[in-house]
């Protein structure tokens, strides 16, 4: 499957509006921001005490009056615990908030992404969707957090340092005004390279996610084939391009602060200079107040400036989150619900077409199934026999025709009603990191009675193998089964399907991963499952259908030629002619001449 292009950030996309996006998740955390800033406001406002206090202490040695000199310690130490309340309340709080939105977005992408339809999966590169789930929602984190917290801190120390300064002497202080659309221009020019760079970084995590999690799960085809030094360099380019994007945004950020220092140090410098060669000085206290607080200014300002690299990298990374976010989700508009459906299922002149494909994948399928009925769908690779039954349970949308389940189109049925009535076990089976009977009774059969589930594995012939196993039905099977051979794994599928009861049955190349004793127990166990279902079996291996009611043939996306085995045989056609070729496989397996 190849992954789709990898999106950059486009140019009309705003920062700020991305950014504004994300700000509306404190919403619902509006009184802890009200105290979160109030906490900010009273650090900023001690930092303003702490220059009247120095101010207060000079008049105080200067006049030598001994009954206020107790006066400063107590100041100091009052503002220091204000100082340390705002701190607290503010980063305390912040953080709060902050890590309720990430774990907010966190469900909220995982949410959507149980709702996408099917194509999104096939054009996606999956990795690149995890990654998105955890290391972009963990970068949004620096916006949400470190930016807001700089931000409110800093720049509430900044207001009420100008607003000081102002106080002190406005016409000297005027002079600051006029750096600042330097500064604008600096930040703004920074902040666009620093954008790009920080959507390329996303996209860096992941293709190391992707070349880590294909070396994991193909480990053993690895080492099979001598890949060792493939996949070693296979990641050492990726993590090299990701350390390269990341030192570029490291040059560009550590370049930022210094260059807003400095243009902060000149106008700090003619400031001096005014005050040294215009101001008439007649009071040194005000005086040497009104430079510490100059001096003091220079700190929040430069810690201003780092915000907008936080801000740019949690925007790459919000808008990377919110792409995802505004993709369509599966379409879901019909109403009908039932308990139970018959099972007939019509296919007329369905056509159905991947995006991007060069040809349509299925063309004019017209095919009626009975209630009950088994029908066996073969054809060589790529002819369409899984994409028709994956089309059954909607898990993609057919572009032409109708398909009708019980005479009701399948988009007039509720999609969890729908897929309520399908049972599936493909080729590729799906396990996850929990216990056999977890693995049996999973999704909506949760709450299926123990009893129910050991007959369903029962029924499939895993139970001698269930019973084998260190703690039974209660044993932790690993990661996708890791614990269990291929057969043993494709028996608790079809235990999951037997589990399920539904009217409709797909069976998907469900007996590839068997070898043939477990294959005749599956064989025999099948018998008695699909009575009474309607069951599409889609099998390249032809002996494992050749007992269906009715098997059809298809090629290119078209249906050739539909009958009973002996009928097809006797034609002498396609079917015939895959029947032989399998016949020969098989023998030369077998080692028969």
């Amino acid at each position: 499957m190849t992954s789709a292009p990898k999106k950059e950030l486009a140019p009309e996309s705003s920062a700020l509006s991305v950014y504004m996006r994300l700000l509306a998740y404190l919403k619902p955390y509006r009184l802890l921001f009200f105290f979160c800033v109030l906490g900010f406001a009273l650090y900023a406002a001690s930092t303003t005490m702490f220059i009247k206090i120095l101010e207060n202490l000079i008049h105080i040695i200067e006049e030598n009056n001994p009954q206020d000199r107790f006066l400063v310690p107590l100041q100091v130490i009052g503002v220091t615990i204000l100082r340390g309340i705002g701190a607290f309340v503010g980063v305390y709080l912040l953080s709060r908030i902050a890590y309720n939105i990430i774990h907010t977005l966190r469900v909220e992408v995982f949410d959507h992404m149980t709702r996408l339809p099917g194509i999104t999966y096939d054009e996606q590169n999956s990795s690149h969707l995890v990654s998105i789930i955890t290391y972009n929602i963990n970068g949004v984190t620096g916006a949400a957090t470190d930016a807001l917290r700089i931000g409110l801190r800093e720049g509430f120390t900044v207001i009420s340092l100008f607003a000081f300064l102002l106080y002190m002497d406005w016409k000297l202080t005027m002079i600051f005004i006029v750096i600042a659309p330097v500064i604008g221009y600096l930040v703004t020019t920074v902040g666009k390279r620093l954008r790009r760079l920080s959507n390329k970084v996303q996209n860096t995590v992941g293709d190391i996610t992707q070349v880590s999690s294909e070396m994991i799960n193909g480990y053993r085809v690895m080492r099979g084939f001598g890949g060792e030094a493939y996949e070693r360099q296979r990641f050492f380019d990726a993590s090299r391009r990701n350390y390269q994007q990341n030192m570029k945004i490291v040059v560009t950020a550590a370049a930022n602060s210094p260059l807003i220092l400095l243009i902060v140090a000149f106008a700090m410098a003619s400031l001096i200079f005014l005050a040294l060669n215009v101001m008439t000085i007649d009071n040194p206290a005000s005086f040497v107040a009104y430079m510490t607080a100059v001096g003091a200014i220079l700190h929040p300002m430069r810690r201003l400036g780092e915000i907008t690299p936080i801000i740019l990298k949690g925007v790459a990374a919000a808008d990377s989150v919110f792409e995802l976010l505004d993709r369509p989700i599966e379409e879901d508009k019909g109403t009908l619900r039932v308990e139970r459906a018959k099972g007939a299922v019509s296919f007329n002149g369905l056509g159905f077409h991947y995006p991007g494909a060069a040809k349509p994948a299925l063309k004019n399928i017209t095919l009626d199934v009975a209630p009950g009925e088994v029908v066996a769908l073969v054809g060589p690779s790529g002819s369409g026999k899984s994409t028709l039954v994956n089309l059954i349970a909607r898990f993609y949308d057919y572009q032409e025709g109708e398909i009708t389940l019980d005479g009701v189109p399948l988009k007039d049925y509720q999609l969890d009603c729908l897929r309520q009535q399908i049972a599936l076990v493909t080729q590729q089976v799906t396990l996850f990191d929990n216990t056999v009977a977890g693995n049996i009774a999973y999704g909506s059969l949760k709450d299926t009675p123990r009893e129910a589930v050991v007959h369903a594995a029962e029924l499939a012939y895993a139970r001698s193998f269930i019973d084998a196993l260190p703690d039974g039905f209660d044993t932790m099977i690993g990661e996708g089964g890791a614990r269990l051979s291929g057969g043993q794994r494709q028996r608790l599928a079809i235990a999951r399907a037997i589990l399920k009861d539904a009217p409709i049955l797909i069976l998907d190349e469900a007996t590839s991963a068997l070898d043939n004793e477990s294959e005749r127990y599956i064989q025999a166990a099948l018998e008695k499952v699909i009575e009474g279902r309607t069951t599409f079996v889609v099998a390249h291996r032809l002996s494992t259908i050749e007992r269906a009611d009715r098997i059809v043939v298809l090629v290119d996306g078209e249906i050739v030629e539909q009958g009973k085995h002996q009928e097809l045989l006797a034609r002498n056609s396609h079917y015939a002619r895959l029947h032989a070729l399998q016949f020969r496989s098989d023998s030369n397996a077998a080692g028969q001449p």
